[in-house]
């Protein structure tokens, strides 16, 4: 066999994600996972009978339509009518994905070519890097720094080039929980209309912001037809195995992600696009309740472990608190999450690993408190050790 690498170049670097080598080691130590971003406990009980419900009577079994079932894309449709005033085509402007990690990937193949460069906050979800990479573009990062993690405005503007093709947006922000504020989404916004640039958000935690509020940018003016607007089920209904997303956009933009998409999973998640839809209904009164469920686990947990010595940024955003280890001692965000278990029985993640370049984030550390409060309070006596 020649020399030449099995991996294609493009994914040089990209191994094990942190999240299954620091899940893997919850299980083998025995340790309270609270790396990776996934509830213990499951989502809405009649959202699950809905699935059971498509199941037995025959609804998705077989391949469901390439752009999702029309249910489900009338109730994205709905949602993002009843929640934010916008109004989509459920036809022509929503596309059901295998999740928001697939709906990235097929929009960055769709949209990119190599050659190209895109703009993204960093800390970044790490699948990011790696669609950004398979698509053969060049991702150009744009750091958010402790302690309130704000994006750089005059750093965007310097960062843009002939080549910048789109920029890719999370907010609520994953890692750091840092959610943008309309003045900061208008200026956004102001300069992807002059530079003419196509701006992807991944908003999977939309309805989880504790402090200001989400705003997709989509909303705003000039974006409407230059905004891919990227959202799922899994974290807001807590059944994150069913992998049911989707991305709504302009027609154009839909039409070429399509292209994309239905070359990697063709269709998914049959019976549970149906459940999904039921989930999009549900009142107010969900929505209201999840979101301060998860403020009292966030205050819990943040309490907690500055308690324990950690120096704790507060998040307004999301399920997880983003720490710094050094106020402990420590120097590696990533030795430190490798030796946690053994230490005390706690998994977390280093948000190390989500920089291109790890400096600002090398003593940076990531727990989600999407957990029970009975195991986030055991957690949080384990920490105490420390």
């Amino acid at each position: 066999m020649s020399e030449r690498p099995l991996l294609n170049r493009r994914l040089d670097g990209f191994g094990t994600t942190i999240f299954a080598e620091m899940s893997a080691l919850a299980v083998k130590t025995g340790a309270i996972n609270l790396g990776q971003g996934f509830p213990d406990t499951d989502g809405p009980e009649e959202i699950r009978e809905a699935a059971v419900r498509a199941l037995r009577d025959g609804k998705g079994n077989q391949y469901p339509p390439g752009p999702g079932i029309p249910e489900l894309r009338m109730a994205v449709t709905e949602h993002q009518q009843r929640f934010y005033g916008l109004t989509f085509d459920p036809d022509t402007e929503v596309l059901v994905t295998a999740g928001a990690t697939e709906a990235i990937a097929a929009t960055m193949l769709a949209l990119l070519e190599p050659g190209d460069e895109v703009i993204a906050f960093e800390p970044y979800y790490d699948s990011y890097a790696a669609c950004i990479s398979m698509a053969g573009a060049t991702r150009v990062p744009l750091t958010l720094r402790a302690p309130d993690f704000r994006p750089d405005l005059d750093a965007l503007r310097d960062a843009i080039t002939p080549h910048t093709r789109l920029l890719l947006l999370n907010s609520p922000h994953n890692p750091t929980g840092m959610v943008l504020t309309r003045d900061e989404l208008t200026a956004i916004a102001e300069l992807a209309v002059e530079r003419d640039l196509i701006v992807v958000t991944d908003e999977v935690y939309e309805h989880l912001v504790f402090e200001g509020e989400h705003i997709p940018l989509i909303s705003l003016p000039g974006m409407r037809d230059r905004t891919v607007s990227i959202s799922s089920a899994g974290k807001t209904f807590s059944f994150t195995g069913w992998k049911v997303g989707w991305v709504t956009a302009a027609a154009p933009l839909v039409t070429a992600i399509r292209t994309a998409k239905q070359f990697l999973t063709y269709v998914s998640a049959g019976p549970f696009q149906y459940a999904v839809a039921e989930a999009l209904r549900l009142p107010d009164s969900y929505f209201i309740g999840f979101r301060d469920e998860l403020g009292v686990k966030r205050d819990l947990l943040a309490g907690g472990l500055t308690d324990a010595g950690f120096e704790v940024y507060r998040p307004q955003g999301t399920y997880f608190v983003t720490t710094d280890v050094a106020a402990l001692g420590e120097k590696d965000a990533l030795a430190f999450c490798r030796s946690l278990p053994e230490r005390c029985g706690v998994v977390a993640v280093p948000n190390s690993v989500f920089y291109d370049d790890p400096k600002p984030g090398r003593t940076q550390v990531r727990f989600a408190f999407c957990k029970r409060e009975s195991v986030l309070r055991e957690a949080v006596a384990r920490l105490g050790q420390l």
